[in-house]
């Protein structure tokens, strides 16, 4: 029987959440496992957890905070991961974005819990360059480029109406032509000093190696820029 066959109930019927497990017993994570460096890692588990048919294994948890410290988390879509970092694209006057701009210093959670993994990136953001944000959004759907456009990410709309409004109306300005990327529109960039991959085990005793770096500017691809270190659970 599964976990979510055998869980606990209340008299409500509603899930007894103190009494809720997960065995985590699916694998090990040792220091001779582990790449030379970061990238190589990230990129190995990212192939596990898609040949595994994680849903939507590039989705990451941003954690952002403004300039008294005041935190926010959302879900975003990791676009590329290189050597430089983690990059993910948004509109440049949202809450997350106005927080960058007021303290640079975010977490990213993926959180690929079918593998019961999990892998924690710290770091410093900086801009996207022009050109490769111009890039992706040529590459989007068209519908995802207009409905970049008609969003004023994290500001309050009316109703529904009045953003499908906006929309059918962005779309008959775009009708003749391709669709620029707005100005408000780009890329952010997530450069590393820690690089953290969680494997659950049995007993809560989790497996925690943690790539680390004194260089916000260090090569993810550059084994010497990185020691290991193993966190207790």
């Amino acid at each position: 029987m599964s976990d979510l066959e055998s869980r606990p109930e209340s008299s409500t019927g509603q899930p007894k959440l103190a009494d809720l497990r997960v065995h985590y017993d699916l694998d090990e994570l040792y220091e001779s496992d582990l790449a030379a460096t970061p990238l190589e890692q990230f990129r190995d588990w990212f192939a596990q957890a898609h040949a595994a048919e994680v849903l939507e294994p590039n989705a990451m948890v941003v954690a952002t905070a403004d300039a008294e410290g005041v935190p926010t988390a959302r879900t975003v879509l990791l676009k590329q991961a290189d050597a430089r970092g983690f990059t993910f694209y948004t509109n440049l006057t949202s809450t997350k974005s106005r927080q960058i701009e007021a303290n640079p210093q975010v977490t990213a959670v993926f959180g690929w819990y079918p593998l019961h993994r999990q892998v924690i990136v710290s770091g410093r953001v900086e801009p996207m360059p022009r050109e490769e944000a111009t890039a992706y959004f040529t590459s989007r759907p068209r519908a995802s480029q207009i409905g970049a456009w008609a969003s004023r990410q994290s500001t309050v709309v009316a109703d529904r109406a009045a953003l499908d409004d906006r929309y059918a109306r962005l779309e008959e300005r775009f009708a003749d032509g391709e669709v620029p990327m707005p100005e408000f529109w780009g890329g952010w960039l997530i450069r590393p000093v820690s690089v953290e991959f969680w494997q659950g085990r049995a007993s809560r005793l989790h497996d925690r190696l943690r790539y680390v770096t004194p260089e916000s500017s260090a090569s993810l691809d550059d084994a010497d820029a990185w020691s290991i270190q193993r966190l207790s659970p």
